[in-house]
C-alpha cells in the first residue's frame, strides 16, 4: 500500500501524503518482513535474536517503549493490534494502564474480527456483541484514541495504535455500500476492496492529525506513520509506473524497506525528505531522547540509534547500515532463518553469502559472484561480516 507520496499509484492516501508535504518523510526506514518479528523490535528497540523466538508473543521480562515513555510521566494508551500475548496483565506489565486492542491473547479464544462485528478487548474484558455488531474495528480504536487525547491534552501522553487496516481478510469498509449487508463470517476475503481499506485507513490518520490541530496541540506532539512489513504478496500495485507484486514475508525491498513519515510542526521544516538509514529498533532510544530520558540500563542491550536529531537539523551521524534476524517461527511453521545488513546500496546475506547492489537490483535477481565483486565491494562484504558477527 505505497502511498501516493512515495509513487504509489494504485491508492488513494491525502493525510499521509499532507503529513509529508508538512513534515518529513524517510525514504530508507527498513522493518521486518512480517509483522509479529518486526512489532517485538519495534516496541523494544532489540533485533530479534535477542527477545523474539515465537509468533505473536513479547515476554513480559521485557521493557517497551511504553514503559520508557510512562516513567518518564506520559499518559500512554495502545489502540488496535496487540499480538503480543498476555491479555490485561501484559500489556499493563509494558506500560499501557489504557488500553482497546484487538488479538489480546494468542491462545485461548479466536481472535474473531477486527473489521465489522469486531471482537475488542478493553479493561480486562471482551466489548459486548450488542455494541460491537454493526460495527467497525477501526472506527472503535480510532474513537478511544481521540478521546484519550482528549482526556489527556492538558499533560504529556504517548499512543501506539498499530491500526488492524491494511490486513487480511479483504473486506468492504463503512465508506463502501456493501459494508451494511456484509457478512464477516459467511463473505470470502475479496482483494478488490483493499483500495478501499487504504483509504480508510488514511482517513483515521487525518482524524488524529485533524484533532491535534482543533486542540492546539500540533505543535507539541509527534506524530510518526510506518508500516511492519510490505504490501500483501497478493496485491499488484502501481508504482511509479511499475507494476510491483506485494513483497510481505519476502526479505528484498518490497517486502522491508516500508513508508515512513513524521509531522511535527513548528519544529520539523516543511516537504523535507530523509535519505538516511532507520531501524525499527531506532524508535525506543529515539523516544528516550525526545522525551529528555534515558532507556535504564535494565532494559539490556539496545540496539537501536536515535534519529531525533535529524528530525530538527542538530548535527547528527546517520547509521552505515540495518541488519535484520528474521526467523519469523509463524503459526504456519515458517522457522527459516535469514541474516543480513544492508547499506542504501549493498547487501550480504549471512548464511547464503549472496551478495547484491539493491540499488540497481530491488528485486535481487542477480547477485554478485565473487569473480565479479571490485576491490571496494569486498572490503564492504567483509565489514559486513565483521559486523554480523557480534550480532548472535
Amino acid at each position: 500500500e505505497i502511498p501516493t507520496v512515495y509513487g504509489g499509484q494504485s491508492y488513494q492516501t491525502p493525510n499521509i501524503d499532507r503529513m509529508a508535504q508538512q513534515g518529513m518523510r524517510f525514504t530508507h526506514c527498513y522493518s521486518s518482513p512480517l509483522c509479529s518479528p518486526s512489532r517485538i523490535s519495534l516496541v523494544t528497540g532489540k533485533y530479534n535474536f535477542r527477545n523474539y523466538d515465537e509468533w505473536g508473543i513479547l515476554h513480559t521480562t521485557e521493557k517497551t517503549f511504553g514503559n520508557l515513555l510512562k516513567d518518564a510521566g506520559y499518559a500512554t494508551y495502545v489502540a488496535g493490534k496487540w499480538q503480543m500475548d498476555g491479555g490485561d496483565n501484559a500489556i499493563k506489565l509494558f506500560g499501557f494502564n489504557q488500553y482497546s486492542v484487538w488479538n489480546a491473547v494468542k491462545d485461548g479464544e479466536a481472535p474473531g474480527s477486527h473489521y465489522k462485528n469486531p471482537k475488542i478487548f478493553e479493561n480486562g474484558a471482551y466489548l459486548p456483541d450488542t455494541y460491537t455488531n454493526g460495527k467497525y474495528g477501526e472506527d472503535i480504536f480510532t474513537e478511544r484514541v481521540l478521546n484519550f487525547i482528549d482526556e489527556n491534552k492538558a499533560g504529556p501522553f504517548f499512543v501506539h495504535y498499530p491500526l488492524t487496516l491494511c490486513h487480511f481478510p479483504y473486506c468492504p469498509t463503512p465508506a463502501d455500500p456493501q459494508f451494511k449487508s456484509w457478512n464477516p463470517k459467511g463473505n470470502p476475503s475479496d482483494p478488490s476492496y483493499f483500495p478501499s481499506m487504504v483509504k480508510y485507513m488514511d482517513a483515521q490518520i487525518g482524524l488524529i492529525t485533524d484533532k491535534l490541530t482543533s486542540l492546539g496541540l500540533s505543535e507539541n506532539t509527534i506524530v510518526i506513520f510506518t508500516s511492519d512489513n510490505g504490501t500483501p504478496s497478493d496485491m499488484r500495485s502501481l508504482y511509479n509506473g511499475k507494476w510491483i507484486n506485494g513483497g510481505k514475508s519476502n526479505t528484498d525491498k518490497w517486502g522491508t524497506n516500508v513508508p515512513m513519515t513524521i509531522l511535527w510542526p513548528g519544529k520539523i521544516q516543511p516537504g523535507q525528505v530523509n535519505d538516511n538509514l532507520v531501524d525499527f529498533t531506532d524508535f525506543l532510544p529515539t523516544f528516550a531522547e525526545l522525551a529528555n530520558t534515558t532507556v535504564p540500563a535494565t532494559y539490556g542491550i539496545v540496539d537501536g540509534k536515535s534519529f531525533a536529531r535529524q528530525l530538527t537539523g542538530q548535527s547528527y551521524t546517520p547509521r552505515d547500515w540495518v541488519f535484520n534476524h528474521y526467523e519469523p517461527n509463524t503459526n504456519k511453521g515458517n522457522t527459516t532463518l535469514k541474516r543480513w545488513i544492508n547499506d542504501k546500496v549493498y547487501k550480504l546475506y549471512d548464511i547464503t553469502g549472496k551478495f547484491y547492489n539493491i540499488e540497481l537490483d530491488p528485486d535481487e535477481n542477480s547477485p554478485i559472484a565473487e569473480r565479479n565483486q571490485t576491490a571496494e565491494q569486498k572490503a564492504i562484504i567483509k565489514n559486513f561480516q565483521t559486523i554480523m558477527s557480534t550480532l548472535k
